[in-house]
């Protein structure tokens, strides 16, 4: 892979190349891509979800919506560091083609800033109640209706392939979706690979997968362009990671390791001296003493630790992968950039907290087996108004169901049992978790 094909500012629908030395400097191809993003419904819908508790009503709480601003700003930075020692390493980038250190900064930011915007409501739960809809509920039934893959892309309901498909969806009127740089997308895509084969792997990027079948031609035509290294071969689509996707990897690792351990400190579920002492280690080698033994109280000094920290973790990352350049560009390097880490240790004693005492909490689990539940019954309302089974009879409360949501009317009109119901996934996952319960409690007559 070479950087030249890597950033790419073609979008959908471009017949001619866009070429960054002709960019306009005051409105930059890459600068458009996050622009497009924030103003999306898709991406203010993140303001009521979950990042740490669901349905939480405290103000110390992150949403998906502050998360993903949070992640977007530290993946500019890693962008720009990386990006300014690559122009170093390779002037031709910048004397011949006019690319700059910020548009490295800008494409992680824009890809950083989408990176949950798939995501269902009710966190991962959400992921798993939308798949097990299919693999163990009533779901099941539409197994035989589908080809292997599509089948996997329902039991195996991903976000990151959600949020693929939400950026590139042709809907009527719209065609590409946001219409984003392909840059942008690359580094958006961590699984640039389809659902099946699903294999154990050490190799980070057969994790999970990118994108459902119903967008598959269109990751092709991405990855083509961009020149991303395949991995197989035949009829299974796989291919080597966009090198900038390891950077929105690792600013969403420096986020929710840092930031959920200090939400879970604000809502006292990890003691605060204890919480102090587990930052500090992290911090240790750059910390100024005199500086923080001046702040007072807990608030400030957590400020500072948070802050150290993510400065640190950006450095060490920007420098992770430009040791690891030529390795990366080769579709070689198959490990997250933190797995490299000499703050790993450190890192997974933070994490290993936060499991135990915040995504394990009592309130959380509770309320992630209630919207598990909601998902589920939602699941049902929307397969049987749409593809209700053939005993059944359509009612009134069918064409009621179909009046209150307009975003399913249009796949009355599609044939495919897959694309019917691909959507209906995709519809129930753009759900907010407010939604969620409020279309839960309207369908059980309870929101009168």
């Amino acid at each position: 892979m070479n950087w030249e094909q890597l950033l790419s500012l073609k979008r959908y629908g471009d017949t001619h190349k866009r070429l960054r030395k002709e960019q306009n400097e005051t409105r930059l191809g890459f600068e458009v891509d996050y622009d497009r993003i924030i103003f999306s419904s898709a991406f203010r819908s993140l303001q009521d979800k979950t990042q740490v508790i669901p349905l939480s009503k405290t103000d110390f709480v992150h949403t998906r919506l502050t998360h993903s601003l949070e992640v977007s700003v530290v993946g500019r930075s890693l962008g720009r560091l990386a990006g300014q020692k690559l122009i170093e390493k390779h002037p031709h980038l910048k004397d011949t083609f006019g690319y700059r250190m910020n548009d490295f900064g800008a494409i992680v930011a824009a890809a950083a800033l989408a990176h949950d915007i798939g995501n269902p409501p009710f966190g991962h739960s959400g992921e798993k109640a939308i798949g097990e809809y299919f693999s163990h509920g009533n779901g099941k039934r539409f197994k035989e209706q589908l080809s292997e893959k599509e089948f996997q892309d329902l039991v195996k309901f991903e976000g990151n392939a959600n949020g693929f498909r939400i950026l590139t969806e042709n809907r009527p009127g719209i065609t590409g979706g946001l219409r984003l740089s392909y840059s942008t997308l690359g580094a958006f895509t961590k699984y640039p690979k389809e659902s099946l084969p699903h294999k154990p792997s050490r190799k980070i990027e057969d994790k999970k997968f990118g994108f459902f079948q119903s967008e598959k031609a269109v990751f092709e035509e991405v990855a083509e362009e961009l020149g991303l290294k395949k991995t197989r071969e035949g009829k299974d689509i796989g291919y080597a990671r966009h090198p900038l996707a390891f950077l929105v990897e690792a600013a969403d690792d420096i986020c929710y390791t840092i930031i959920d351990f200090e939400d879970g400190i604000n809502l006292g579920l990890i003691d605060e001296d204890y919480a102090l002492e587990y930052l500090i280690k992290l911090v240790k080698d750059n910390i100024n003493t005199t500086k923080y033994n001046q702040l007072k109280n807990t608030a400030d000094r957590l400020a500072y630790l948070r802050s150290l920290a993510i400065n640190t973790l950006i450095t060490e990352a920007a420098d992770i992968f430009i040791q690891n350049e030529q390795t990366i560009l080769d579709g070689d390097f198959h490990q997250s950039l933190f797995d490299m880490s000499s703050y790993e240790a450190q890192i997974k004693d933070i994490i290993k907290i936060s499991i135990e005492k915040i995504y394990q909490s009592e309130e959380v689990i509770s309320k992630e087996i209630a919207g598990y539940r909601m998902l589920s019954y939602l699941l049902d309302i929307y397969t049987n108004a749409l593809l209700p089974e053939e005993k059944s009879v359509d009612s009134n409360f069918t064409s009621l169901v179909l009046k209150s949501v307009p975003q399913l009317e249009p796949l009355q009109e599609i044939d495919s049992v897959y694309d019917k119901l691909i959507g209906i996934c995709s519809y129930t996952a753009s759900l907010t978790d407010g939604m969620t319960v409020a279309s839960f409690k309207k369908y059980k007559g309870q929101s009168l």
